[in-house]
């Protein structure tokens, strides 16, 4: 997935809501672990915008058991639609996974040979950390990764600036990034981050089916971007 330039993920559980997202979308963020059978929705995609894989951890505000979570994400990967998956950093730091016979280096490595993108995420639910930080997250979070992606909850316009600082200073770093600040204080961060450098942004196929706290429908996050940028 060429992440070069700014890209608009629409997330759902169901792919099969693709042909609702192609007037606006770049690609779909398949959320997995909200879907019932997802690797069988996998085997039946026929959409016409590549897919971005997720199964989060329960830990991580995903709803995946930890067996099999990986497998399944193994499996995804070698669908010809799935041009990148998401991990955790924590996941790719040695947090225990579960019962799985990949391992995070497997996944990775199988990601690598079909071309798959890594995003390597950090979500912090309670809140944003320090500047300091930040970056520190971010570097490694790019460095584990084809894309860091780091998501923070904003409580007051303070944080939301500190998110977008942070997002600026990994830029000019050169490091390839997605941020955004979870939560109403930094709904605007979605928009406004990619004037600082974050790649990928999130919106929801269906905007009663949001995936994170403060995102926008995915039509009007299309046109604040293309309008700011």
């Amino acid at each position: 997935m060429n992440v070069e330039s700014f890209l608009l993920a629409a997330a759902t559980a169901d792919p099969a809501e693709e042909p609702n997202a192609r007037d606006h979308a770049d690609c779909i963020e398949f959320r997995m672990d909200l879907a019932d059978e997802p690797l069988d929705a996998l085997d039946d995609y026929d959409g016409e915008l590549p897919l971005l894989v997720t199964n989060r951890a329960t830990w991580e505000g995903g709803e995946a058991p930890p067996y099999g979570r990986l497998d399944a994400l193994s499996t995804a990967v070698e669908h010809d639609a799935v041009e990148a998956v998401d991990v955790e950093l924590a996941t790719l730091r040695g947090r225990p996974v579960g019962t799985n016979d990949a391992t995070p280096a497997d996944l990775v490595g199988a990601a690598r040979e079909r071309d798959v993108t890594v995003v390597a995420s950090v979500h912090d639910f309670e809140g944003t950390p320090a500047p300091g930080t930040l970056d520190a997250l971010l570097s490694a979070a790019a460095d584990a990764g084809d894309v860091g992606k780091l998501a923070t909850t904003a409580h007051g316009r303070d944080d939301a600036l500190a998110l977008l600082s942070a997002t600026h200073r990994a830029d000019a770093r050169g490091e390839t990034v997605a941020t955004m600040a979870m939560g109403e204080a930094g709904k605007h961060t979605r928009a406004v981050a990619p004037v600082y450098g974050s790649r990928i942004g999130y919106a929801p196929v269906r905007a009663e089916a949001a995936t994170a706290p403060g995102q926008y429908d995915l039509a009007t996050l299309r046109d604040l971007v293309d309008e700011l940028r």
